[in-house]
């Protein structure tokens, strides 16, 4: 008997923790490059089988079922065309822009491409709206003096070439490597993990990868991955196996008082 009322409640908590995530989702709807998170639940009936023979546990087989991860898919979304040339959107999938904050000088991830020039005591650079450097392909923060500008912008456009006289000092199997906007991926984006505004910052042991040939494009942001419609039907569902958690409580309470009333 007690078995059922942790079941129930067990239920009930793990919907409240899935509501969390949906809340979170249209709390971000207009968030700029945010990508919606997925509650992935896994069944404690099969975590028991999994677990060794003589292992001691508390959880029991049949006890419901537990969040167990979230994750998201770092597609391409819809673009929203703006009136700033530093608006940036990538059109790669698994793909961001390397943060670094210079007061702590932690390195993080971004799909959001909304920057803005800021001035520093060495000079202009490209920033982020929560104060953190955009690094180019060098891991080093991108100058955004009006001629360094306008030459990033040159370079993403598919049809760039570097002058005449700038062909001759390269050889041959050198490539331009003045500074510009780059996108990098990982081996295993699921793993990325959330810190805030949008934001991700790798495991320990994963790599950036420097995507060659990003295809990033300016004056444009990439909207919010977050679908109404499909937020709207997983709260009704939440909500609704939620109350059904909890009537197995209050069924479950109700049996044990009627036993309770025959033992006199």
């Amino acid at each position: 008997m007690y078995q059922s009322f942790y079941t129930g409640a067990l239920g009930a908590g793990t919907c409240m923790a899935k509501m969390g995530v949906i809340s979170n989702n249209l709390a971000n709807i207009n968030n700029e490059g945010f990508k919606p998170k997925t509650a992935a639940f896994t069944d404690l009936l099969n975590y028991n089988l999994n677990d060794s023979e003589n292992a001691v546990t508390e959880l029991m087989a049949g006890n419901g079922v537990r969040m167990q991860r979230t994750y998201s898919r770092y597609n391409v979304e819809a673009l929203t065309p703006t009136n700033s040339a530093i608006d940036f959107a990538i059109m790669d999938e698994n793909a961001f822009f390397m943060l670094r904050d210079p007061v702590t000088q932690q390195i993080t991830y971004t799909r959001g491409g909304h920057f803005y020039r800021s001035q520093m005591e060495d000079g202009y650079y490209l920033m982020t709206d929560g104060g953190k450097l955009v690094l180019d392909q060098n891991g080093e923060p991108l100058r955004a003096e009006v001629p360094d500008i306008e030459h990033m912008l040159e370079m993403l456009e598919e049809d760039y070439e570097p002058e005449e006289e700038e062909e001759e000092e390269l050889d041959e199997d050198e490539e331009d490597d003045s500074p510009r906007l780059s996108a990098y991926t990982f081996s295993n984006p699921s793993r990325l993990m959330s810190v805030g505004a949008n934001e991700y910052v790798p495991p320990e042991n994963m790599e950036p990868i420097l995507v060659k040939n990003a295809n990033i494009q300016s004056g444009v942001l990439e909207r919010s991955g977050t679908d109404m419609a499909k937020e709207m039907v997983r709260m009704i569902e939440c909500q609704r196996a939620y109350s059904y958690a909890l009537k197995m409580v209050m069924t479950s309470d109700e049996i044990e008082s009627t036993i309770n009333s025959l033992r006199g």
